[in-house]
C-alpha cells in the first residue's frame, strides 16, 4: 500500500462523496444482515405450529391454525422481500457513489500524468519511449481505476458484512460463532502468501505490456521503413514473440489467481458442515433453536462471495500497486530545468548573447558546446553552419530553453535566460526544428498551432510568405486537409514550409530556423528568404544550415567545429581566411553552376 498512499489525495479531494458511499454500504448491509433472522423467526414459528397442529390432531382448529401459518409465511416472506428491496435500493446508490467517484479519480489522474509530462525536459523524452509513457498513461491508470473503484467498494463492503454477521452470530451463539470461524485464519494465511506472488507476476506482467506497446508504437510510426525493407515478417514475428512472453506472464497469474475461489469454496464449506454439526448438538442440548441452525447457515453463506473476493481484490490491489509504482517512477521525476513561474513577463526585443557558453547533454554525458561567445542586435541575422554533429541544433536547443547552459551564461535583452518568465519567453521565439512534427489534423490547425484564435485569411496571409500557399490551393480540401499522422500525407519539403508558416505567425521578436530549407528548391528558397530579409528585417534570425543561401544577406555567420566556434565574421571575411566555409561555400557555387 505504500505505492498506492499518493492516491490518499484524491480520496481526500472526494471525502463527502467517499463517506456517503460508506453511508450507503452500512445501510444496505444493514438490511441485508436482518433476512436471516427473519428467516429464523419464521422458521422457529412454524416448527412451533407444527408442533401444536400435531396435538390438534382429530380437532377443527387444525384447519384454523394451518390458515395461521399460511399467513405468517405470508407476512414474513413479504417482510423479506421488503428487506431484499431496500438491500438493492442502497447497493444502487452505493455503487453510483463509490465507483463513479473511482471514474472522477481517474479522469483526475490522468489529466495530472498528462501536465507532468508535458513539464519534463527533452533529456526525459530521450531515455522513456512513447509506448511506455502511453502504456502509464492508459493501462496503468485504468489498473489503478480497479482499486479506486471495485476493490474499495468490496473491501469496505466486506468489512462492513464481516462486522455486521459476526456481530449477530455472538449475539446468537458465541460458542457456534467460534466454531464457525474456525477456517478464518487459514484462509487469511493463503491469502497473504499468494498475494505476495501476485504482485511480483503483475509487476512483470505490466512491464511486458509497455514492451508490447513500444513495439508496436515504433513500427506503426516507421511503417515506411519496415515495408521499404520487406521487413513486416520479421517484424510480425518479432511482435508475435514479445506477446507470447505477455501471454505465458498471464497464464502464470491466472493460475495463482485461479487457486483463490476453488480455496474460499472449500473453507466456507467447512464453515457450513461445523455449524450443522455443532448447531445440532446445541439444539438437543436446549441452547439454541433450529431456526438459529438455519440463520447461522445463511450468515456464513452470505459471507461466501465477500470472503471469496478477498483474492480478487487483493489482486486488485496488488496489480494497482504494481502499476502505481510504475506512475509513481515519473511523477517522482523532476524537470531538469529550474522554472520560477512566479517571475513576471518583460519586454524582449532579440538581443541575444552568448558568453563562454559550455553545455553537456545531462542524459548522454557528451559535452556538445565549448566555450561560445557572440552577440546579435536587434534585427540582425545569423546564419550558423558546420559539419554534422558540431553542436548547431544544441544551440538552437539552449536558446528556446529546452536545456539549461553547463557552464557561461545566455543573455536576451540583457537579462539571463534563466531569470526569464519561461512561456513568455517561448512565446517571444518562433522555433522550426530540423525534425519538423505536424499533428494529425488539418493544415489550418497546424499552422495556427500557436496562436489562438487566429482566421483563415490570416492563416493564408502567413502560408504566402513561406511559399506554401500555392500547394495547399492545389489539395482537394485546401486548408481543411487533414495532414496525417506526422504530416505522412505531404512531402518533405510541404512539410518544412507549413512549419515555417506556424513560426512566422507568432510574429516572433527571435526567428530560429533548423536546417528547414534543406528539401525546398531554390526558387522556393528565394521566397522565404525575401520575406525574411523584408518583412522580418526588424526580426533577430538565426538560420543553421548546410547550405548557404546567396539571396541572403547575413549579419555574422558562424561556423561550430567540434562544439566549439572555428570561424565567424561577415561572408566576405570568411572567405578571405580560405577556411571551411570558403570550401563549403566553392563547392556549392560549382553545384549550381551545374546544374
Amino acid at each position: 500500500m505504500r505505492e498506492l498512499a499518493y492516491l490518499n489525495q484524491f480520496f481526500l479531494k472526494y471525502k463527502w462523496r467517499f463517506l456517503l458511499g460508506v453511508i450507503f454500504v452500512v445501510v444496505s448491509n444493514y438490511f441485508r444482515v436482518l433476512q436471516p433472522r427473519v428467516i429464523r423467526y419464521a422458521l422457529d414459528l412454524v416448527i412451533e405450529n407444527v408442533h401444536l397442529y400435531r396435538l390438534y390432531g382429530g380437532f377443527g382448529a387444525q384447519d384454523t391454525l394451518v390458515v395461521n401459518i399460511g399467513k405468517i409465511l405470508l407476512f414474513f416472506g413479504g417482510l423479506t422481500l421488503l428487506l431484499a428491496l431496500l438491500m438493492g435500493f442502497f447497493m444502487y446508490f452505493m455503487r453510483q457513489t463509490l465507483i463513479v467517484m473511482s471514474r472522477l479519480i481517474e479522469f483526475d489522474l490522468r489529466n495530472e500524468i498528462f501536465k507532468h509530462y508535458e513539464k519534463l525536459t527533452l533529456s526525459f523524452y530521450k531515455k522513456n519511449n512513447t509506448g511506455d509513457l502511453m502504456a502509464r498513461i492508459t493501462e496503468d491508470v485504468s489498473k489503478v481505476r480497479m482499486y479506486l473503484g471495485p476493490a474499495v467498494m468490496y473491501a469496505v463492503n466486506l468489512t462492513i458484512l464481516c462486522v455486521l454477521v459476526i456481530y449477530s452470530m455472538i449475539q446468537v451463539s458465541p460458542t457456534l460463532t467460534m466454531y464457525a470461524l474456525i477456517p478464518l485464519p487459514i484462509l487469511s494465511f493463503s491469502i497473504y502468501y499468494v498475494t505476495s506472488i501476485i504482485n511480483k507476476r503483475s509487476e512483470e506482467i505490466q512491464a511486458q505490456l509497455s514492451t508490447i506497446n513500444s513495439t508496436a508504437q515504433e513500427v506503426y510510426s516507421g511503417i515506411r521503413v519496415v515495408k521499404s525493407y520487406v521487413q513486416e515478417k520479421p517484424m510480425g514475428t518479432y511482435f508475435g514473440e514479445e506477446a507470447e512472453t505477455y501471454k505465458q506472464k498471464s497464464l502464470k497469474l491466472a493460475k495463482v489467481e485461479a487457486f483463490f475461489r476453488p480455496l474460499m469454496l472449500i473453507l466456507i464449506g467447512a464453515s457450513t458442515i461445523i455449524t450443522i454439526y455443532v448447531g445440532g448438538i446445541l439444539v438437543m442440548s436446549g441452547q439454541i433453536s433450529a431456526g438459529n441452525i438455519a440463520e447461522f447457515v445463511i450468515y456464513i453463506n452470505m459471507l461466501a462471495w465477500p470472503v471469496t473476493s478477498i483474492g480478487w481484490v487483493a489482486s486488485i490491489i496488488q496489480r494497482a500497486a504494481a502499476s502505481q509504482k510504475r506512475i509513481n517512477e515519473f511523477m517522482k521525476t523532476q524537470p531538469d530545468l529550474e522554472v520560477d513561474n512566479q517571475v513576471k513577463p518583460s519586454p524582449i526585443s532579440g538581443e541575444i548573447t552568448f558568453d563562454k557558453v559550455s553545455f553537456t547533454y545531462p542524459d548522454t554525458g557528451i559535452e556538445a558546446l565549448k566555450d561560445i561567445n557572440f552577440s546579435l542586435k536587434k534585427g540582425e541575422k545569423l546564419a550558423i553552419t558546420g559539419r554534422t554533429g558540431s553542436g548547431k541544433t544544441s544551440l538552437a536547443d539552449l536558446l528556446v530553453r529546452m536545456y539549461d547552459v553547463t557552464e557561461g551564461k545566455i543573455w536576451v535583452d540583457g537579462k539571463d535566460i534563466r531569470e526569464h518568465n519561461l512561456p513568455h519567453l517561448r512565446e517571444k521565439m518562433g522555433y522550426v526544428p530540423q525534425d519538423v512534427f505536424l499533428f494529425s489534423d488539418t493544415i489550418e490547425n497546424n499552422v495556427r498551432f500557436a496562436v489562438e484564435g487566429a482566421d483563415l485569411d490570416t492563416v493564408k496571409q502567413y502560408t504566402e510568405y513561406s511559399a506554401i500557399k500555392d500547394d495547399i490551393m492545389d489539395l482537394p480540401e485546401q486548408f481543411d486537409t487533414l495532414v496525417g499522422e506526422r504530416g505522412v500525407t505531404l512531402s518533405g519539403g510541404q512539410k518544412q514550409r507549413i512549419s515555417i508558416a506556424r513560426a512566422l505567425i507568432k510574429e516572433p521578436e527571435v526567428l530560429i530556423l533548423d536546417d528547414c530549407l534543406s528539401a525546398v528548391d531554390t526558387k522556393t528558397e528565394a521566397k522565404i528568404t525575401h520575406y525574411l530579409k523584408t518583412y522580418c528585417a526588424d526580426k533577430t534570425t538565426i538560420i543553421i544550415t548546410h547550405r548557404l543561401y546567396a539571396s541572403m544577406e547575413f549579419d555574422r555567420i558562424i561556423v561550430l567545429e567540434d562544439g566549439r566556434i572555428s570561424e565567424q565574421g561577415t561572408h566576405e571575411e570568411l572567405m578571405q581566411m580560405g577556411g571551411y566555409y570558403h570550401d563549403l561555400y566553392e563547392k556549392q557555387r560549382v553545384e549550381e553552376v551545374e546544374q
